[in-house]
């Protein structure tokens, strides 16, 4: 009985204990992974999203430990001496010794901080290198954003890409049975359904080329959203949807002010304002209030130490300041000047790159646009012909040549037409990064 009843104890855990992990293991996969998702997923567990919040704590325990030096400093330190030969004075011609054997001290320490240009600094800047690092890790998502947004299109339209083929397969299926068909009943010669065999052959190998290629998008995808390496990710999208996506309204002009970048070097030049200021603080004294209470024993007998205590204490104030430092200060304060021009001209040059990334996101959209359209069009036109020979062909009025060469181009069409809507969405994404527009 006590073996039934371990058994069934153990199986009842193990049963639990499977559950729960197959429940976590479900809650850590997407069962919709569409765009948005795909992203949110990413943002929670790509590690180096991770690692930037992990700076943003390091960041303000840092800035934590510099403003502790604000409060009271409380300190005990102990110590005992012991002298083998007690020194020796001379007194009216007289030797004395002087001192005892044994010696020993605790002291108490209290000092406060009145004014210190380290902590004044630190109490200064704090929000500013708290919102540094926030910017930062800002700076990682929306990087992160647009790199998934891209991939994610990628697999998609080589998803959709691959479903045209299954379709396009099936149709020349059925071409080159009518051609077998007919080549059998003596309408036409073996160069029909040769010419059906070899278009299908082109298609098949098309589609494996693209089946191949999707898991390399797929691995990559699931790289950057960290997501299990082993887990099917089954993507969900609106192709309609999708479509409308890919525009954009061309006329938006840029501010500065919404690049990440550019904040990032308005809150630096903030903080070498402060650093400047704080060379300059270097001219004024550092002032502190301190206050001891000690302990002293004094014995020529170990054992006797501490049996009596002789307390001292006292209180006062200390003012340190540097008289000459060989012109230390001054090196420091023109060197915080130019570090601080420098940040001026890297506001002026991320202008001017952004600018220029902006230009070129737009002519990259536009012409991607243009292309698009044209394709789409092309698309739509190949569809019109093919289904217009296939009538024809059954008719007899065209050739089976007609045919395959409608075919091709129908497959031609549909496949650049998906590339060409890929590179409109990739572009869009520039031009919305460009215009500070990704926010994180």
């Amino acid at each position: 009985m006590k073996r039934k009843f371990f058994y069934l104890l153990t199986f009842v855990f193990f049963f639990l204990f499977q559950t729960q992990l197959n429940a976590q293991t479900g809650d850590s996969l997407l069962q919709q992974a569409d765009l948005p998702a795909c992203v949110q997923y990413a943002l929670q567990n790509q590690p180096v999203i991770k690692q930037a919040q992990i700076d943003e704590e390091i960041t303000e325990r840092i800035i934590k430990g510099k403003l502790a030096d604000w409060y009271p400093q409380l300190n005990f330190d102990y110590s005992f001496q012991h002298y083998f030969k007690l020194q020796t004075s001379v007194f009216n011609g007289n030797r004395i010794t002087l001192g005892v054997k044994n010696t020993s001290l605790g002291a108490f320490s209290l000092t406060q901080t009145i004014f210190n240009r380290d902590v004044l600094l630190a109490s200064r800047s704090k929000n500013d290198v708290r919102l540094q690092s926030k910017q930062t890790t800002s700076d990682t998502k929306i990087n992160l954003v647009v790199s998934v947004s891209k991939a994610f299109y990628d697999v998609l339209l080589n998803q959709l890409q691959i479903r045209l083929l299954d379709s396009d397969i099936v149709i020349l299926q059925k071409s080159l049975n009518i051609a077998i068909d007919q080549y059998k009943a003596g309408v036409v010669d073996k160069v029909d359904y040769e010419r059906a065999t070899i278009t299908l052959n082109n298609a098949k190998a098309q589609q494996r080329s693209f089946q191949e290629q999707i898991k390399g998008k797929y691995a990559y995808l699931k790289e950057l959203m960290n997501y299990p390496e082993n887990e099917e990710l089954h993507l969900y999208f609106d192709s309609a949807q999708v479509r409308e996506e890919a525009f954009i309204d061309t006329t938006q002009t840029i501010n500065y002010q919404n690049r990440i970048e550019y904040q990032l070097l308005q809150t630096q030049k903030r903080l070498q304002e402060d650093n400047l200021q704080y060379y300059k603080w270097a001219f004024i004294p550092s002032v502190s209030a301190f206050g001891y209470y000690n302990l002293n024993y004094l014995n020529n007998e170990f054992g006797k130490l501490y049996n009596e205590t002789f307390p001292s204490s006292y209180a006062g104030l200390s003012l340190s300041f540097p008289i000459f430092q060989g012109t230390k200060r001054t090196q420091q304060i023109k060197q915080a000047q130019l570090e601080l021009q420098r940040v001026d001209y890297d506001i002026v040059a991320l202008k001017n790159s952004v600018t220029t990334e902006y230009e070129q996101a737009m002519a990259t959209y536009k012409s991607n646009l243009s292309n698009y359209n044209i394709l789409k069009e092309n698309y739509s036109i190949a569809s019109d012909v093919y289904n217009t020979i296939q009538l024809q062909y059954r008719n007899g009025v065209k050739t089976y040549l007609d045919v395959i060469i409608s075919e091709n181009d129908l497959i031609s069409a549909q496949v650049n037409y998906l590339q060409a809507l890929y590179q409109v969405l990739s572009s869009k994404l520039d031009i919305q990064k460009a215009l500070g527009q990704i926010n994180y």
